[in-house]
């Protein structure tokens, strides 16, 4: 179980090199330091999880599998659900077979008898049409300290709405311009001073993304993300014209 904010940041390279040197010398890598992270959304066929999402609302969830790196059928996944309430995040996980996973969330198949697996199985009961939604993938860099936070920086995410299994290779949309990178920091607590001073220096400031909500905008919605169009110039119009 987790319970944190989660902030996050779009960098681009400039930004980005500055952050990674101060990671560098203020926090250590994590036991996941460079991984290639694969996620199964589940949805329902109308994108009603995707919808609410964007539209910020108090409270929302999103169900997903997560793999770090390839895997066989046979292999454990992590089956998360995700719920975000007045800016606080908390997940809920469990570890199982990707085949059980997957034959239990489509409703083929029993799940744990744990809370964590009675609070999943709940959410599937509320969304009965719920199925795969979404194959969304990004590599990873993660950094972590003493104290309660977490920092990592994703690049090359890829999103794609056909084939959505996680034994198949990655690959899809872009879900972000070229030259961008996204910066996600996790705490329940404040920010350290010299982490302030770091965003306040490079002029980064906290946005809503979503990658799951953004994939949804400009793959199925075929709009261009409001974070996006506030870029430099240039920048929403690469998107516009790559969709």
């Amino acid at each position: 179980m987790f319970k944190r904010y989660e902030l996050k940041y779009l960098m681009d390279d400039e930004q980005a090199s500055a952050v990674k040197e101060a990671l560098n010398e203020h926090m250590r890598a994590d036991r996941y330091a460079h991984s290639s992270i694969r996620n199964i959304y589940f949805d329902t066929p109308s994108y009603l999880l995707a919808r609410r999402s964007i539209s910020k609302p108090v409270y929302k969830e999103k169900l997903r599998l997560r793999s770090y790196g390839s895997l066989s059928s046979d292999d454990d996944v992590f089956v998360e659900l995700k719920k975000k309430y007045e800016s606080v995040v908390y997940k809920r996980r469990l570890t199982m077979p990707l085949r059980d996973a997957v034959d239990w969330l489509c409703g083929c198949g029993q799940g744990p008898t744990t809370q964590i697996g009675q609070e999943i199985g709940y959410m599937r009961v509320r969304y009965p049409d719920i199925r795969p939604a979404m194959y969304l993938s990004y590599d990873r860099d993660a950094y972590s300290s003493g104290r309660d936070l977490r920092i990592t920086i994703d690049t090359n995410i890829l999103a794609r709405t056909e084939d959505a299994d996680l034994t198949l290779p990655v690959g899809g949309h872009p879900v972000l311009p070229e030259g961008y990178t996204l910066m996600e920091i996790k705490t329940l607590y404040g920010y350290p001073a010299w982490l302030t001073s770091l965003l306040s220096s490079n002029r980064l400031y906290n946005s809503s993304f979503s990658k799951y909500g953004n994939a949804y905008k400009e793959m199925v919605l075929r709009k261009v993300p409001e974070e996006f169009i506030r870029l430099p110039t240039g920048r929403a119009a690469f998107l516009q014209d790559g969709m």
